[in-house]
């Protein structure tokens, strides 16, 4: 039998969320039954994971978007209200990892990410050191931004926003998933030819276009939807528990 202390250490030991400045809480959020068995995993904690993970019989949930951010007001109401109805009714263990998540150098959302590009990180920029940088790993260079893009389409799934910042080759590519949009001037500093990341906003497309690095926005869930079952699978496997990864589907 494996308790929720075990499952909770193996994560910490892996994630070592002690090292990060985070927004909110990682670690255990929601505190269920001490026997675990079987653990569902997926992006963020919403009412309609956690259904899926009651329907699983699910003993611990792990997500990558936890319950509680700061600055919330801290009121038990609405959406918050039955999304914790609902772990607590069917006593079931939530875990979050946010930023530790994002940073694992093999299991983390921006590792899985570059694994699912064919990407190669050869450094580390930015606060925390959570952005990757790299190249392709295999054959060469991207003919250009809309051949990376039209790659990356390909891998994710789903369209991608580009604003292009040149029309040459493109070997150095820069990644950090998510809403990551802000990191674009340190991936330009350390060396970029184009990054790639989940979300864009307005200050970005002037970047790009004046610092001739092209910047793509792949979608905020879409980039993250790797990590949190790699390191799930790999915890399951090193303790011996089921595990099961849902992928609910967001547009974002």
């Amino acid at each position: 039998m494996t308790t929720r202390q075990q499952l909770a250490d193996a994560f910490d030991a892996l994630l070592e969320p002690a090292r990060f400045k985070d927004y909110g809480p990682n670690g255990l959020q929601v505190e269920g039954r001490a026997a675990v068995r079987r653990i569902v995993s997926g992006v963020t904690a919403s009412r309609a994971l956690i259904e899926a993970a009651i329907a699983a019989q699910a003993d611990a949930l792990l997500v990558h978007h936890g319950l509680f951010w700061r600055g919330q007001d801290g009121r038990v109401t609405g959406w918050m209200k039955q999304r914790l109805a609902l772990l607590l009714q069917h006593d079931i263990n939530l875990f979050a990892y946010h930023l530790p998540l994002d940073a694992h150098p093999e299991l983390g959302n921006n590792a899985q990410l570059g694994r699912v590009l064919g990407l190669q990180a050869q450094a580390r920029f930015g606060d925390q050191d959570l952005g990757f940088l790299g190249a392709r790993v295999q054959e060469g260079p991207f003919a250009g931004p809309r051949a990376l893009a039209d790659h990356v389409q390909q891998a994710l799934g789903r369209p991608v926003t580009l604003v292009e910042g040149g029309d040459g080759p493109i070997g150095r590519i820069a990644w950090c998933t998510g809403g990551a949009q802000g990191w674009f001037e340190a991936a330009i500093a350390a060396g970029a030819q184009a990054f790639i990341t989940g979300e864009i906003s307005e200050p970005q497309a002037h970047y790009a276009r004046e610092c001739g690095v092209s910047f793509l926005a792949c979608g905020h869930h879409a980039t993250e939807r790797y990590g949190a079952p790699a390191v799930a699978a790999h915890v399951a496997a090193q303790l011996g528990l089921e595990h099961r990864f849902v992928d609910i589907d967001n547009p974002a």
